[in-house]
């Protein structure tokens, strides 16, 4: 087996499940904006949990891309090619939902708020939806002939595991998202938080975990399975965690169950990085798919110089603002009169 080529399918498997273990909380906090409660004050705190960072979270997503376009070309080409409009969806989703987040305070007034609220939750559904579908796919397979071109219509994508995919990265972020908050923030929304994850977390991951076993099933090994072990431990600890109203092990739990489970995932269809639903024969692997030496290599000086600089940055970040907050913290909503200008009189 190929050493670069293993290095990168491992690295960016680790740009994936850094993106949904970061990104997975501020989606599931942009959805619980719009569903969670009617204060104003209380959306404002929420957003305000994520305000330092959500951003730089992004970043994930937009470096796995560009390392599966560098590392593995063939791949890149026709996942992105065969998942056009799901990803547009994405694109589209997180546009709205920066857009949102800058725009929603800058006119106090409630129909404003409102609007963009809207288009924060569903912007945040709509790209955990298409990011779930795209990568369940990635584990599960695509219509693909001897070239890797899709075969079928522009919606040959639209299986039920594309479906079971985008629930289920919708369910984590909810259930990430309200441990976010429930660890961020004091008062009620802390309390409601917490009590979401208690009570809908058992529900609302179902999706995941089906999609961690279909792929097992198809696939795994024995190592695969050790992993769905260490995950099954860690999210019955985070969910015990939060019965007892221990936040921060309860985050710590959920989190460490998208990691093992996405890395059973993972683990489970190495070498393969796109499946053939055609032909085995058709599959997309490290090896058929992967860039030559030479840029594997410069790649690989790339990131070591650069990897530790961004985790070195975000790890501050995550610490500067480390503190719960509380609606304490939030001053009420006014409007800004600016001054006019007196001309000067000669």
């Amino acid at each position: 087996m190929e050493f670069l080529p293993t290095v990168w399918f491992i690295a960016i498997a680790v740009l994936w499940i850094g993106y949904l273990l970061l990104e997975g909380f501020d989606l599931g906090v942009g959805m619980h904006v719009l569903t969670s409660t009617r204060s104003d004050k209380q959306r404002r705190l929420m957003l305000n949990t994520i305000g330092p960072v959500w951003d730089g979270n992004e970043v994930w997503l937009i470096t796995a891309g560009a390392a599966t376009f560098a590392a593995f070309p063939l791949w890149y080409a026709s996942l992105f090619s065969a998942l056009y409009i799901p990803l547009v969806i994405v694109l589209a989703s997180l546009i709205f939902r920066a857009v949102a987040i800058e725009y929603r305070g800058k006119r106090n007034d409630d129909a404003w708020r409102r609007r963009w609220d809207l288009a924060l939750g569903l912007g945040s559904f709509g790209a955990a939806f298409g990011v779930g579908a795209a990568l369940a796919l990635t584990t599960t397979g695509l219509p693909l002939n001897e070239n890797g071109d899709r075969v079928g219509g522009a919606f040959a994508w639209l299986t039920p595991y594309a479906v079971l995919g985008g629930l289920a990265v919708v369910g984590f972020c909810l259930v990430h998202g309200a441990a976010f908050l429930a660890l961020k923030t004091d008062g009620e929304v802390r309390e409601r938080a917490r009590r979401f994850v208690v009570r809908w977390s058992p529900v609302a991951l179902l999706p995941i975990v089906a999609w961690v076993l279909v792929v097992q099933f198809q696939s795994g090994g024995a190592a695969s399975w050790v992993l769905v072990v260490l995950a099954v431990v860690a999210i019955v600890g985070g969910w015990l965690a939060a019965r007892a109203g221990r936040e921060g092990w309860s985050f710590i739990g959920i989190a460490a169950f998208v990691v093992a489970g996405a890395a059973s995932i993972f683990t489970a269809v190495f070498p393969v990085v796109l499946p053939s639903t055609i032909d085995p024969a058709f599959n997309l692997t490290i090896s058929n798919a992967s860039s030559g030496e030479y840029t594997l290599g410069v790649m690989s000086v790339v990131a070591l110089i650069g990897l530790p600089i961004v985790l070195a940055y975000q790890a501050w970040t995550y610490w500067v603002f480390r503190k719960r907050i509380s609606e304490g913290s939030i001053p009420d909503a006014h409007t800004i009169v600016a001054a006019v200008g007196r001309r000067a009189t000669p």
